[in-house]
């Protein structure tokens, strides 16, 4: 049936219209982006830069115990990239090496830069890892087989750091120099990228892992449990431990007279036999200082033929604040 519409029921329609998407106006949008699906919640990434953070501490005794040689290890960076991306940042050549995740399907990478690698292979072979020329040479295969051990103490340390998450037995498949040449995953896939400075005297470098997101989302559960337990409060047991801890370290104590200041100009004129007046009252009490903290007050004795400290006055407690409710 052919029949035109007129101008009321056209209106009619519209305004039909309008009322329902006024009467929707309840609904809420959630924002989504259907270019990253694998990209991870901002928790797991802090519960990631701790647990990287134990990773360079324990890597620091490891390979100064290998090396035999002063270095330090710092975190610098946990951030999710795309794992193109974190390709265009590593220099050419360089020593990559590809990880196996079992008992999770996918590898990772490790990647240490030539200034660091070098300078290592010179104290491995008995130098001093001082050379400060930059070599941008790809690794032959002797030297390699010279890195085994260092790769060996990374991959140890890194499975020792993620045992409190979950045990991954993480092992060398390849060895590679160029960076485009390790296509592990899709140049659009998310990682996160793990940055670590290592300084071994005057050379500096950087290690890099790149664990794939999607490795990550099979745990986040574990993630998300492992920084909840993170944030308890410590159990009396363990209060008693770090007590027993701190019972054993050792202070600094010093007895210090307050008195008036002197120009240099006086304290060149000083002869033998001058006397300087302190302006400071023999009954008043003398300020005694723990680890340059001002925390008791007393007199300095003579106690077995040594000077001793006597405690008159102790520091006030602390101000307690109530909450307000």
């Amino acid at each position: 049936m052919n029949r035109q519409l007129s101008q009321q029921e056209i209106d009619a329609v519209f305004q039909k219209l309008k009322g329902q998407e006024q009467g929707g106006g309840g609904r809420k949008e959630v924002p989504f982006d259907f270019r990253r699906p694998d990209r991870i919640a901002k928790s797991q990434l802090r519960a990631i830069h701790l647990l990287h953070e134990a990773f360079a501490r324990n890597l620091a005794s490891s390979l100064a115990a290998y090396l035999r040689a002063y270095l330090t290890v710092n975190l610098i960076s946990v951030e999710q990239l795309s794992y193109g991306e974190f390709l265009e940042g590593l220099p050419s050549p360089s020593c990559i090496v590809s990880l196996s995740l079992r008992p999770y399907d996918g590898n990772a990478l490790i990647e240490i830069s030539p200034s660091l690698v070098f300078p290592i292979l010179e104290i491995i072979l008995g130098g001093k890892g001082k050379s400060s020329d930059n070599r941008k040479r790809e690794i032959t295969e002797i030297e390699q087989h010279l890195l085994d051990t260092l790769f060996r103490i990374i991959l140890n340390d890194l499975r020792e750091a993620w045992k409190s998450v979950a045990l991954i037995n993480f092992k060398i498949e390849t060895i590679a120099t160029e960076p485009q040449m390790v296509q592990i995953l899709s140049p659009t896939e998310a990682v996160v990228a793990i940055a670590i400075e290592i300084r071994i005297g005057d050379a500096a470098g950087t290690l890099n892992v790149a664990i794939p997101a999607i490795n990550i989302k099979m745990i986040g559960q574990k993630f998300e449990q492992q920084w909840m337990l993170r944030k308890t409060d410590p159990t009396e047991a363990e209060q008693d431990r770090m007590m027993a801890l701190l019972r054993q370290s050792a202070v600094t104590l010093d007895a210090r007279l307050v008195g008036p200041r002197l120009t240099v100009r006086d304290l060149l004129d000083l002869e033998v036999g001058d006397c300087l007046k302190f302006d400071y009252r023999l009954e008043k009490r003398v300020d005694c200082l723990v680890n340059g903290t001002n925390k008791f007050k007393g007199q300095v004795i003579d106690c077995s033929n040594k000077r001793s400290f006597i405690v008159e006055q102790l520091p006030p407690p602390p101000v307690r604040i109530p909450k307000l409710e």
